[in-house]
């Protein structure tokens, strides 16, 4: 498993316009909704924001990681989003955040879960950051993920 496998080419955000991060939140959901229409949209934002609630979701300088759980959900669906401007998003080190990795996940993919958190804190130590934040096109950021 790759995390293409995970944040399909049309969940990849260039250019999120979110300035908050619960606008960023939606923005990102809608990006999952718009390939899993099955899934409800006011559901996936409010496991986001209730995992949000209970402790910041950033996991190094300028990367986060909104995730949560949707009930009935087999699996993980992702959208990734590139924030040129940067989000406050209350991270510990008081910076903005410019790389949004957004997860819905079902309750019984735990294990694939760590197996996907795992792949992305490998990527941001490769310096995958800042390859992200420098490609031009969706197609060049879903090849980063190819390769994690």
């Amino acid at each position: 498993m790759s995390l293409s496998d995970i944040f399909d080419k049309r969940s990849i955000k260039l250019n999120l316009e979110s300035a908050s991060k619960i606008d960023a939140f939606t923005e990102l959901v809608e990006a999952v909704a718009a390939i899993h229409p099955e899934l409800d949209r006011s559901t996936m934002l409010a496991a986001i924001q209730d995992r949000e609630q209970k402790m910041n979701t950033s996991i190094a300088p300028g990367v986060a990681v909104p995730h949560g759980y949707y009930p009935g959900n087999g699996g993980i669906f992702g959208a990734l989003g590139i924030s040129p401007a940067g989000i406050e998003y209350g991270a510990p080190d008081n910076k903005p955040v410019h790389c949004l990795f957004l997860l819905i996940m079902g309750s019984a993919s735990s294990e694939q879960h760590l197996r996907v958190l795992t792949r992305i804190a490998s990527l941001i130590k490769s310096g995958g950051q800042e390859l992200l934040q420098k490609a031009q096109t969706q197609e060049g950021i879903y090849d980063i993920l190819s390769h994690i």
